[in-house]
């Protein structure tokens, strides 16, 4: 059995010449704020269809200013472009019915409301899968659905309470959050996977599933190697400010003008970095020689490698280390960090709408050989096409209960 999808999606989809991995793929988005609406704007981007469900109060970011476009929050744009918006209210029965056909119609439902909240609107897993059995359903939370069911899920709780708080920092100062909400985006990342796995599987047995996805787990597992350490020996990562607890260098050096980041990953690209500063005996020091040796021996040449790199202007060493084969770059800025993007060719930006609705948005990372990444549909007004999705939604819900009939 497969999800129960219409034959025409005209009324509900941008016509387009290009089509995506994921055209025909139809996501009921419930969700709100970063981590599901980042996960179905990936999807969308990648053809599928997107009926993005908000009350009227709107998605919370949409009032997330400053900075804004011309009134519009620039945090709502960076994370829903290609969807449709419909305004639904789940207190409302008429609404309610609506969502279950929406859910008999779609392939994907997603949704991140405290857990069990959606069970008294008819709107949770069960009931979806009694309506759609093949209807992939993911489900986001916080902290899970056990003991930490009750518990609010902000990135910012779970940067402290995961442990990365406890490594970002200065090793004699106080923690510090990452620069962006980065657990949020790695839990719709590990969302946007779990739907694919998903929708492979269906494809094999022709059933959905429940996929569930919380943030402290997936900011474990995104904290690899931190949580490796201790998990299988033990240890305990301590905050290290720049430096990396494995490999040296790998951190912050001045140079004359400005801060640089050097990481000479491995022996050849440290011996390298050595004979382009003229400091190559120190590559043959047996304190430094081998990368397990120069890391426990930082503090005994750390004042040498700085004295050495600031003699040099920044860019002029970050063009001599990266011809010479040694990762570096300066610590650039968000503007300055897309115009080497340009600069080497990676398009990173994407034009989406025209006129008064023109905005440039950072495009999708991925490139394909045989498929197109679409950009077809600005970030959408609240229930911008809410007359059509309840439209259609209505016209069907008509033919199912003639078909029951």
């Amino acid at each position: 059995m497969t999800a129960q999808t219409p034959t025409d999606r005209s009324s509900v989809a941008e016509p387009v010449t290009e089509r995506g991995p994921l055209d025909g793929i139809l996501v009921a988005d419930l969700s709100r704020v970063l981590a599901g609406p980042y996960c179905t704007m990936l999807l969308a981007d990648l053809g599928a269809t997107v009926i993005k469900v908000e009350s009227a109060a709107g998605d919370d970011t949409r009032a997330w200013t400053p900075p804004d476009k011309d009134g519009i929050s620039t945090y709502f744009m960076s994370i829903n472009r290609n969807k449709r918006s419909v305004v639904l209210d789940f207190r409302d029965p008429a609404d309610v019915a609506l969502v279950h056909e929406l859910f008999r119609r779609a392939d994907v439902a997603i949704e991140n409301f405290k857990t069990g909240a959606l069970v008294k609107y008819g709107l949770d897993y069960d009931r979806a899968r009694a309506l759609n059995p093949g209807l992939i359903y993911a489900s986001i939370s916080g902290f899970g659905t056990a003991e930490g069911a009750g518990l609010p899920g902000y990135d910012l709780v779970v940067q402290a309470v995961s442990g990365l708080m406890s490594l970002t920092g200065d090793s004699d100062g106080p923690a510090f959050r990452a620069g962006i909400s980065v657990f949020d985006v790695m839990t719709g990342l590990h969302a946007a996977i779990g739907i694919l796995a998903a929708l492979h599987h269906r494809s094999l047995t022709g059933q959905g599933q429940l996929v569930e996805l919380n943030l402290l787990s997936s900011a474990l597992s995104g904290l690899v190697n931190q949580t490796a350490a201790y998990t299988a020996s033990g240890t305990v990562p301590r905050r290290m400010g720049n430096a990396h607890p494995s490999v040296y260098p790998y951190e912050v050096i001045s140079a004359k003008d400005r801060d640089m980041i050097i990481t000479a990953a491995n022996d050849r690209q440290f011996k390298t970095l050595c004979e382009v500063l003229g400091i190559g005996e120190i590559a043959d020091d047996d304190r430094f020689r081998l990368n397990a040796d120069r890391t426990r021996n930082r503090d005994q040449m750390h004042s040498r490698l700085e004295e050495a790199v600031a003699q040099w202007n920044a860019d002029d060493l970050f063009i001599a280390l990266n011809e010479a084969g040694v990762p570096c770059g300066p610590i650039n800025s968000i503007r300055e960090g897309i115009e080497l993007a340009e600069r080497l060719g990676l398009e990173p930006r994407a034009t989406l709408g025209t006129g008064e609705r023109a905005v440039d948005l950072v495009s999708n990372p991925i490139r394909f050989s045989d498929a197109s990444v679409r950009y077809h549909q600005p970030p959408p007004a609240l229930g911008e096409h809410s007359d059509e999705i309840r439209a259609w939604l209505s016209a069907a819900e008509s033919d199912t209960q003639a078909a029951d009939e």
